[in-house]
């Protein structure tokens, strides 16, 4: 059967095509979903896409993070199902405590929009459980607060539970850690700031992302 992943839209999101695109180029089925609705209906799994959610306005993520699908998707993850945030959608993901720590803004304060070298740091999760650790991956950010800061003691059981997922070659925006991407202890919520969605098709200069969302809909 094929898998079936929402994007869920907020005002302001701007990569939800993108990311219906890259799903459907790996296999799978891409469904919108409003940031208003109640349900994810049947969905097998859940991407919360780029782009700046209600302006950024507060926080990035902040105000989204109270979305009526926000509680959908919070119980969705509770309950096992695989959520991604991408770029913002990671931002939010903090904000609503379904993973730890914050990102900040890029050190240096200036926007970042470049390719990036990632290593794959813990193949626990959803979107790397088809990889293998030390793997290389080519994937662009687009970001300026992608910054990922954390306490030590965080850091400290990020480690411990094999939850960071993957790291910058060469550090752009100072993230502790080189961190690039984080997942729950489960593995199925995961958030990354590189856009696999921008690097899966021959045109776009790398087929790495789709390495990744090929795992998202693996399971399923």
């Amino acid at each position: 059967m094929t898998a079936k992943v929402g994007v869920v839209v907020f005002p302001g999101s701007n990569c939800e095509f993108d990311v219906v695109e890259a799903v459907e180029g790996v296999g799978g089925t891409g469904e919108l979903l409003w940031h208003k609705d109640t349900s994810l209906r049947d969905i097998d799994a859940v991407v919360l896409p780029g782009g700046f959610a209600h302006g950024d306005y507060l926080r990035t993520g902040a105000m989204a993070r109270f979305s009526p699908i926000m509680d959908a998707v919070t119980r969705f993850a509770y309950d096992g199902g695989p959520v991604v945030g991408i770029c913002n959608g990671f931002q939010i993901l903090t904000e609503a405590q379904l993973l730890p720590g914050a990102l900040y803004k890029n050190r240096g304060l200036k926007f970042l929009c470049q390719p990036t070298t990632l290593r794959v740091e813990s193949t626990n999760s959803v979107l790397t459980r088809g990889l293998s650790q030390g793997d290389e991956l080519n994937i662009p950010i687009n970001h300026f607060e992608g910054n990922y800061i954390c306490s030590e003691e965080t850091l400290a059981e990020l480690r411990d539970n094999n939850s960071i997922v993957l790291t910058y070659r060469d550090n752009p925006n100072g993230a502790t850690a080189d961190i690039a991407g984080i997942c729950n202890e489960d593995g199925n919520v995961v958030g990354l700031m590189p856009h696999p969605e921008r690097a899966a098709h021959p045109l776009l200069g790398s087929t790495d992302g789709a390495q990744l969302l090929k795992g998202l809909i693996s399971g399923n």
